[in-house]
Parts: C-alpha cells; structure tokens; sequence
C-alpha cells in the first residue's frame, strides 16, 4: 500500500510528502459488574498522508510552507487515492505557515518494543489485567458497576520524501470503571486508567482506592466551610498541575508569545519549599514526524533547561526538534505520604472535573470527596470547589516520597500546597 501512495503522490505531482502507517490490534472487554457482557478483537490498519507545498507571497524572500493531512485504507482505488490527494494538496496552499526545514531524514531498523504486554497473546494481557481490576472488589457496600479494559499493540512505519523510513511497535493498556456504594447515599464514581506495561499491581491499587473513596463519599458531611486552606492532591491531579509547567515550556507556546520562558531562566520564582525538576520521557523511538525521540531534562531546580515540541516550532525558535512528548516524570518527593497529611490540611481526593489552566496559572475543580484533617480528626466532607494558582503554591511544594505511575506521568503520589482558596458550603 505504501508504494501505491508514492505513485499517487508521483502522479499528482507531490514533491514534499510524509506517510503514517499505523497498524493497531486491540482486545476489548466490557463489564457489568464482575459478569463479563461483551468481547471484541479489533484490527486496523490506517495510512495517513501529510502533504506539504510552497506557497509563494509577495515581499517574502522564502516561500511559506502549506500542509494539510489525509487517511487513506488500502481498499480504496487508484483514482480515489489520487483524488483525495489532489484534494488535500489543493487546500495545502490554504494552510501556509511560514517557512521552516522539513525534519532531518532517518533510516534505522525496526525497534520493537519488549516486555509482557509486547509479547503475550492479547487475551492473555487481557486476562491478566481483568483479574487485578476485579480483585480487590470483595466488599459487600462498595463494589465495582461497570468497567472496560482495552489491550493494545501497534506496529508504526514512518515513510517520508525527504528520506525517513523508520518503525517502531508500541502497546498499552488502557480503560475506565465505575464503583458505586448505595448506603446510606447511592454514590457513583467514574475512573480512568492506561499504562504502558502490565501493571497488574498498579491496577488493583488504584480500584482499591477507588472503593474506598466510594465508600467514604457516600459519608460524606457537607461540612466545609470557605477560606483559606492547605491543601493536599494526590493522583493524577498532581500530574493535572505539573502539566503546566510541560505546557508553558512548549516551543508553540513560546512562538506565539503565550509563554515568555527563556531557557537557562527560573521558571519557578522564589521558593522556600521543593525545588522543581521534570523530565519528559520518550514512551516511542519517534514521533509521528519522524523525529527520533529521548528523555529531555525539562526542569532542574526549577530552572527551565529545554523548549519542546514538534518540527515546525522548534525550527521557528531555532533549536532542535524533539517532537511531542506524551509523558513527564517529576524526581521530586521528600516526605512520607502519612506525615505530609498531618493536619490541619484539606485532602481533595476525587473531582467532578479538575482541571489546569495553562494561560493563567489556575487550576480548580468541584469537590466531590476531601477529607479535612484537624484536631487529631479525620472528616470526609463533600461540596465546594477549589480554586488555587500555581504562580502562587509553587513558592512552598512539599511531595509525597511515595510514587504514582501512569502512561503519562511518573513523579510523586502527593504535593501539599500552602494557602489555597476552598469555596465551601459555609460561611
């Protein structure tokens, strides 16, 4: 199929092109309750084609560069690849960027992923991973509703006019499931997971916790009052707020004036808590363009080391290409999860939608379960929202030196931050 598209592209006089292949496998599994209620085997194959043109404007010494990107399957005839080619080809022109070098050309051997999950039979992942989801659902007022679980193995090929032929394989696990406890108040509670191996283990905390916070919601006081707070998030709401200092640091960002970062400058001010150092990590050989791909130290001791991001930008800044990363790890973590949760402090476990704004600095989200932790007491409390600025908390961070893992972070479990607004249910 890669050798029809180079002779459509021939064909239709396209000089500049770049063509994905990406063929997925996927085992699928559907629950309700612990009764398994459906099974799928997927198996895509899908080629997509960025095609690029010049495009000249007057009082330009180098022509803009115009891009746009089309799917192809391979059951499509010669005259509808050329089409949908000569289509995307023509709309190119209406997408022109300024000018930037295509990335550097790579050939290299396939690089295939190791492991369990790269190499078991997806059934067998599959299983493996359903069992320890199920595991610790052994309680009779907590339990899980429903759930899916979605085994992946991919195989990519990177194919390019400028002379890029490289490949890669990938896997993962991903899913969601919903724990419910019906007294003294039905409470529902909705969970996403995905991870890069077979982190059996990993799964069964994260449901055990789950149940637990279920369990606890469903006791919840509407007790919290409004003020000043200090304040615990664990989970993936530290990977949420950490995730603004990945997007302030991207070369597009810092291209379109939405970030004024520098490299070599401080990027987290003045503090008297834990210093910040991130690393993005290469969870693929390539991205999509290409570009081979390594751990980039991003923060050192809250000084900013790197700009990153796809070709384009990186050209436009002037440093090299690193591509889109889809993971960071944060080393930080200096004191036991137990001893960072010593009161008084407000622990926000679960949101309706927690969220970072990577623009302002804001992040916040309705509570639907926090414990408040004052007086040697231990209160789960539900309402309210949080409303916190990370320009303000990043003075005083202090981490858990306990660690959570998903396919998109790595870093501690917990950060407590000093002094943040809570809007409760009283005065």
């Amino acid at each position: 199929m890669i050798e029809r598209i180079k002779s459509a592209l021939a064909r239709c006089g396209i000089a500049m092109w770049r063509i994905n292949e990406n063929v997925e496998e996927t085992a699928e599994l559907f629950f309700v309750k612990k009764q398994l209620d459906t099974r799928r085997i997927k198996d895509v194959h899908k080629y997509e084609v960025t095609v690029f043109r010049a495009v000249e404007r007057d009082g330009e010494e180098k022509p803009f560069r115009g891009f746009t990107s089309v799917r192809l399957i391979a059951s499509m005839d010669d005259g509808q690849i050329d089409q949908e080619l000569k289509s995307a080809y023509y709309a190119a022109q209406f997408a022109a960027n300024p000018y930037f070098d295509l990335p550097d050309p790579v050939q290299a051997p396939m690089v295939k992923k190791t492991g369990e999950l790269a190499d078991a039979p997806l059934a067998q992942s599959a299983g493996k991973m359903a069992k320890a989801l199920f595991a610790p659902d052994i309680h009779e007022d907590a339990f899980l509703n429903s759930a899916e679980l979605f085994v992946t193995r991919s195989a990519h090929h990177i194919v390019s006019s400028n002379g890029t032929d490289v490949s890669y394989t990938d896997a993962s696990v991903k899913g969601e499931f919903v724990v419910q406890c019906l007294e003294p108040e039905d409470v529902e509670m909705h969970n996403i997971y995905e991870y890069d191996g077979l982190d059996a283990e990993a799964l069964s905390a994260k449901v055990a916790e789950a149940l637990t916070f279920v369990r606890d919601r469903s006791r919840a006081q509407k007790a919290l009052k409004s003020g000043k707070y200090d304040l615990i998030l664990s989970g993936n709401a530290v990977s949420e707020v950490l995730s603004y200092y990945v997007s302030r640091s991207a070369a597009s960002a810092v291209y379109a004036h939405y970030s004024t970062w520098k490299q070599g400058e401080d990027a987290q001010g003045e503090t008297v808590g834990e210093r910040l150092s991130l690393t993005l990590r290469a969870t693929n050989p390539y991205s999509m363009e290409g570009i081979p791909m390594a751990d980039l130290p991003l923060l050192e001791g809250g000084t900013l080391k790197a700009y990153h991001g796809p070709n384009r930008f990186c050209r436009y800044l002037g440093v090299n290409p690193t591509g889109l990363y889809e993971k960071f790890s944060c080393s930080n973590g200096t004191m036991p999860f137990e001893k960072l949760k010593k009161g008084p402090v407000l622990w926000a476990v679960t949101f309706s939608d927690f969220q970072m704004d990577s623009m302002s600095g804001h992040f916040g989200g309705e509570i639907r379960l926090a414990y408040l932790v004052e007086d040697g007491k231990v209160t789960p409390v539900t309402g309210g929202s949080v409303n916190g600025s990370i320009l303000e908390a990043q003075r005083d961070l202090t981490f858990s030196t306990e660690r959570y893992l998903t396919a998109q972070y790595d870093g501690p479990y917990a950060v407590r931050l000093k002094s943040v607004s809570i809007a409760g249910a009283g005065e």
